[in-house]
């Protein structure tokens, strides 16, 4: 054993939670690891939880550990060490004083931190402890994502306020997209985007600000960023424009592109869309995972009706079944694993889809470019010479795809697609609005199905409440007298739901089998309240009804259907 690994034992063994071949693990792991500090290695090797191994080390050391989630750090004390600094040793500023600065950290055996940072402050270091991951979300809430790349850009004064688009000094405008740290700034805001699993990234410039939002679960999140963001804006969307392989000098028109980056290991394809607006052009990214596994039919939360019905139809040999909803309620991941489920070495599957969003093995997926003539309905009547044996349409817009679509099921093809109606009976009459034929509609349509996604609990927080009848107004009682509620932010906070009280999302089904009773109502052009009452009185349940059955699964919340489902 050499001198560095015999203080380190007595390091480990001052703690006093580390057993001698607990010890020995760590020192033997970290050597096989050079870059890895010794708090990291003795909270990952040496079988103890993070607050417990900080807890000892404060009580051996007399240092305190503090909770960032109840405890602020004091505004003077951010302003003394720069984003650089914190983000480079991974601390945060606490408390301030004439002599000295205390600093939240997570490595207490880091004394090469603790030189750096009297150097930068120019006073004495003083620590607390606190979880890594605690330290970095305070890190990035107190002084933004991407803090230090804004403040190496704003260091050497190139950038200043100049008009609404925020404009350069020293900089050639073709040039802003590929300065490093707007790179890497752009980089981190993606970065975080994924891990926090949001599915789009809104950047739009305001007067004072560049804010920049995350869709979670459905719902928008703003990002804390540095405030000086806003002299930046021109340098950031053009980088995005770059990458996107977009016009950086065009910002009166709209433009579409496309990103492909690879992050924590998984190919991400990101949708660029950008739009003109009056303090400068408006980013949204939509994020995409290029491939993975897709959610199996399963797993997506049918009730057994409804299950058994959709089973049925999707292995239908001829048909159409449609998939409605809004925007955003998951019906493309539906479609997928339906796909999935028919996805077999006898069978000819090809899709039409704008764009493709995700890649599955062994079907045949072709990508719509309007801008060339290649729309749904030209990629339909090719289909046909194509020999397939089921059809993926991503969307019936119109008439000429509607009546394609129909008399390819018509001549035995089995068809998948989506229309944009606000629950399953609204599609017949939709479809007869675009100019579609009753009886045609009658004969082709195998089923429909409407959907919804209502945000899931966070099954480590939630709590069980009494049911507050007021809500709810269904003609049968209730299941339970109990149901489960979000935290309500008083002592119930949860970090794996970032304290909102849900995590995830669920789908909400009513699936409407077309027989010969409903085949009639449509040919006799019944309207879509009368078609619905129909597919009641067999058994169809509603969107809300299916709802009401999750919440008293204890899947999510009752103000959160009432929210999904409001409509209804």
């Amino acid at each position: 054993m050499n001198e560095n690994d015999s203080l380190t034992t007595v390091l480990l063994k001052s703690v006093g939670v580390y057993t001698d071949a607990a010890v020995e693990k760590i020192i033997s792991k970290r050597a096989e690891n050079p870059g890895m500090s010794l708090a990291e290695a003795a909270v990952k090797f040496g079988g103890v939880r993070e607050k417990e191994f900080l807890a000892a080390v404060g009580a051996s050391l007399g240092l305190a550990v503090v909770d960032l989630e109840r405890q602020n750090p004091n505004p003077d004390a951010l302003q003394k060490l720069p984003a650089s600094a914190v983000t480079q040793f991974n601390v945060l500023p606490f408390a301030i004083d004439a002599e000295s600065v205390t600093v939240v950290t997570s490595d207490p055996f880091d004394t090469a931190a603790a030189d750096g940072l009297r150097l930068v402050a120019g006073r004495r270091i003083k620590t607390v402890l606190a979880p890594k991951e605690d330290v970095e979300k305070a890190v990035k809430k107190f002084y933004g994502v991407g803090a230090e790349a804004i403040e190496k850009m704003l260091e050497d004064g190139r950038y200043e306020v100049g008009d609404d688009f925020g404009a350069m000094t020293k900089i050639d405008v073709s040039e802003m997209g590929e300065e490093a740290s707007i790179v890497r700034f752009v980089n981190q805001i993606i970065a975080e985007a994924d891990r926090q699993g949001a599915t789009d990234i809104h950047i739009e410039p305001q007067e004072t600000e560049l804010r920049i939002r995350y869709r979670i679960d459905g719902m928008l999140h703003k990002v804390d960023v540095p405030p000086q963001l806003n002299r930046l804006k021109s340098a950031i969307i053009s980088r995005i424009k770059v990458m996107a392989n977009l016009d950086i000098a065009e910002k009166r028109l709209p433009m579409d592109g496309r990103i492909g980056m690879r992050i924590a290991g998984q190919d991400i394809d990101i949708r660029v869309s950008t739009m003109p607006a009056a303090y400068g052009e408006s980013i949204s990214l939509r994020l995409l995972a290029k491939s993975g596994s897709f959610v199996r039919m399963d797993d997506l939360g049918f009730n057994e009706r409804d299950y058994a019905v959709v089973n049925k139809i999707i292995h239908r040999p001829n048909g159409i079944f449609l998939v409605t909803g809004p925007t955003g309620s998951g019906k493309s991941t539906s479609l997928y694993s339906f796909l999935s489920e028919v996805n077999k070495i006898d069978v000819r599957i090809m899709t039409a889809e704008d764009p493709i969003e995700y890649h599955m093995a062994g079907i045949n997926q072709v990508q719509m470019q309007a801008d060339i003539g290649m729309t749904f309905a030209r990629a339909l009547r090719a289909f046909l010479r194509q020999d397939p044996d089921i059809i993926m349409v991503g969307e019936i817009r119109d008439r000429e795809t509607a009546e394609i679509a129909i008399n390819a099921s018509l001549t035995g093809h089995m068809m998948f697609s989506t229309l944009h109606t606000n629950d399953a009976a609204g599609a017949f009459p939709r479809l007869i609005d675009m100019g579609v034929e009753p009886f045609l509609i009658a004969s082709a349509v195998a089923g429909v199905m409407g959907q919804r996604l209502c945000r899931r609990l966070c099954q480590s927080c939630r709590r069980e409440v009494p049911l507050d009848r007021k809500y709810y107004n269904l003609d049968y009682p209730p299941a339970k007298e109990t149901v489960f509620e979000p935290n309500d932010g008083e002592g119930n906070t949860c970090d794996k739901c970032s304290r909102t009280g849900y995590k995830g999302r669920r789908a909400l089904f009513e699936v409407l089998d077309v027989d010969e009773d409903i085949e009639g109502a449509i040919v006799r052009r019944e309207n879509a309240t009368q078609i619905r009452n129909m597919a009641l009185s067999k058994g169809m349940r509603t969107l809300r009804e299916d709802g009401w059955a999750k919440v008293f699964e204890g899947v999510t919340s009752v103000k959160e259907i009432l929210r999904v489902t409001e409509e209804q």
